[in-house]
């Protein structure tokens, strides 16, 4: 079974209180890979968590580091998280790209996947900025620039396009999902499942590693409960995980 390292997913909110005369603010953390990390755990595979925070500081920074790994998730993470810790930003110190590495890695035979959220691929106000670093050239997809999302919240309806050992057991329509990223694939990516006329779920290989995007998120809001819920979550991402780390071919 896989051994995956998920970065993001974290969030702090601090809200402004306003009662007449008077204000106050209070705060909060929340994380969204619960969902995810259970669904993956159920298939045998393991999850070492670094929620935002913990990744600007514990990321690898070579591909040593990386080896631990079978599969590299990057899910609501932007590239300023991982490209400027508080040693270079505080600090000025140097230190290696570590977009660069992971890109590298993936090459060599690793694998990477990247799923969607308002930090992922463009991300709002296209403030996540993946299409601008080393990783852009690894992913089966091409970004637009500036805000990529596409906000549905009327739902729509994923459709399973192609016959691959990743979507073979699962349903050719699936439940509705609340918003995704407007993405394009690369001409030898292969589309695995569509919405709205845009790749939701693609694959490819790089040199000797396999790479995978999923244009929608792994958690609230994009995925409501009727699709957390759905039978096909969890083999959608056991046999995702699989294939990026050759357990499935």
């Amino acid at each position: 079974m896989a051994k995956i390292l998920l970065a993001g997913e974290s969030w702090a909110t601090t809200t402004i209180h306003t009662k007449g005369f008077d204000t106050f603010t209070t705060s909060s953390y929340g994380e969204g890979a619960a969902d995810f990390i259970a669904a993956a755990e159920a298939g045998g595979h393991t999850v070492d968590f670094m929620p935002n925070h913990v990744a600007a500081v514990k990321f690898p920074t070579d591909a040593e580091a990386l080896a631990a790994y079978d599969v590299v998730v990057l899910s609501d993470i932007g590239a300023n998280t991982l490209l400027l810790p508080d040693s270079v930003f505080v600090r000025g110190e140097r230190m290696p790209n570590r977009l660069q590495v992971l890109a590298d890695w993936t090459r060599a035979g690793g694998a990477l996947l990247m799923v969607g959220g308002y930090l992922t691929f463009q991300g709002i106000e296209g403030k996540a900025n993946y299409r601008n670093t080393p990783l852009a050239d690894v992913l089966p997809v091409e970004m637009e620039i500036g805000d990529d999302r596409e906000e549905t919240p009327q739902g729509v309806f994923p459709r399973m396009v192609a016959d691959h050992a990743i979507t073979r057991e699962l349903a050719t329509d699936w439940p509705a999902i609340l918003g995704h990223h407007r993405l394009t694939a690369r001409a030898d990516a292969e589309v695995l499942v569509e919405v709205s006329g845009y790749p939701l779920l693609v694959v490819d290989e790089q040199g000797a590693g396999r790479v995978g995007a999923f244009a929608s998120d792994m958690g609230p809001h994009w995925l409501p409960p009727e699709f957390l819920a759905w039978e096909g979550f969890a083999p959608l991402w056991q046999r995702l995980i699989g294939w990026l780390s050759r357990e499935v071919e």
